[in-house]
């Protein structure tokens, strides 16, 4: 049997896997919303945990099992490689159901009108942002693809693609932040204070993701030699602040985005996100011919970048919190400089890049010391 054949017997099953996923977003999001973390990230990493586990049985032992035992024989199939991919996902995404159905056992079906209504209201905008981010995730492969010469993109692709792994420290920050915090803003949105809340988050998140920056791009030269295994894509390195600034810059407009969401307001949302999928097109169409991947990260940070503007634009006319943006606009410009200095001047030189990281740890603690002892003692 080829692989595409095994793809196309197991398509059911790839179905009942995204029928199966779908089901468990309702449960996950009510355990974000009563803030139930802890049991939230247990479930979630079981499920990682199980998927990781079936894909290494399935695709490095099960082959030598098979010759040894007939038991293993009987489920080993040749080249079954990228449907055993999508049989431990769907074991995964079963288990994870079952853990969760109590939830479902616990409520009343019921269908009602005018709730469906404010929903697809509230909903609808927030998918057309969602397209539109995918868009922004996305588009740069298969631009360079699409407009380069084939021989020449291969490479570049593969290049963008290990160096972008480095943005991965941002990204898993602002995504566990925003997974966190998002219940959060929506709980406490009738409380007094609640803007003066959310300007103190904001900076919280602006301190950390900065502090993350620079710290990657200080040490980028050695994370590199760990996460992306052929030294043939480390020419793509210089992209690397400048993906790294786009996710910080991205992680802040969704903490920003907090006013179009708590006034259901989400069209803005749609509108901005469609905003930076149209910057993201427009970049990676007119740079790629010229300067290629980089090109794409430019029309990356671009995107977000304007995505961040607009979005504490409109806020400030919608729904004003006070942002210390001094502060914040202080952070990001140390940051930024330091990250700049210690890349693009004195690269893989620790003895300019950890003082650095050092003096900007103590500009943050000088200026925010009553805010972390505090924290620190509760």
């Amino acid at each position: 049997m080829t692989e595409f054949a095994a793809v196309n017997t197991l398509a059911s099953p790839h179905l009942l896997f995204l029928l199966l996923a779908a089901l468990v977003i309702i449960p996950f999001a009510w355990l974000r919303a009563v803030e139930k973390p802890m049991r939230y990230a247990i479930i979630k990493i079981f499920n990682v945990a199980v998927n990781l586990g079936l894909n290494v049985f399935f695709l490095v032992y099960l082959k030598d099992l098979a010759e040894e035992y007939s038991f293993f024989r009987s489920i080993y199939v040749e080249d079954f490689k990228i449907s055993y991919v999508f049989i431990s996902n769907l074991i995964a995404s079963g288990l994870t159901l079952l853990l969760m159905l109590p939830f479902y056992f616990r409520i009343s079906f019921t269908f009602d009108s005018v709730l469906w209504r404010k929903m697809l209201s509230y909903g609808f905008p927030i998918l057309i942002a969602g397209i539109a981010f995918s868009v922004n995730e996305v588009f740069d492969r298969i631009l360079l693809d699409r407009l380069l010469p084939q021989d020449i993109a291969r490479e570049q692709i593969g290049a963008y693609s290990a160096c972008y792994k480095l943005a991965m420290f941002m990204t898993l920050f602002a995504t566990a932040f925003r997974l966190g915090i998002e219940p959060f803003f929506f709980s406490h949105s009738s409380e007094e204070n609640a803007t003066t809340t959310y300007a103190r988050i904001t900076n919280y998140f602006v301190i950390l993701g900065s502090l993350i920056l620079l710290g990657v791009i200080v040490f980028a030269d050695l994370l590199k030699i760990l996460i992306i295994k052929d030294s043939a894509y480390w020419e793509a390195m210089e992209i690397v602040p400048l993906i790294l600034l786009a996710n910080l810059f991205l992680g802040i407009y969704h903490n920003l985005s907090v006013w179009y969401k708590v006034t259901d307001r989400t069209k803005f949302g749609g509108y901005i996100s469609l905003a930076g999928a149209a910057v993201t097109i427009a970049l990676n169409l007119y740079l790629i011919p010229k300067i290629g991947y980089t090109g794409s990260a430019i029309a990356t940070l671009a995107a977000y970048g304007l995505m961040m503007i607009l979005s504490y634009y409109y806020g400030r006319k919608y729904y004003k919190v006070p942002y210390d943006m001094t502060r914040i606009g202080a952070y990001l410009l140390v940051s930024i400089t330091f990250s700049i200095i210690s890349f693009y001047f004195f690269r893989g030189n620790y003895f300019v890049g950890i003082p650095l990281l050092l003096i900007f740890m103590g500009v943050i603690y000088y200026f925010e010391k009553d805010q972390i002892l505090r924290i620190i003692q509760s």
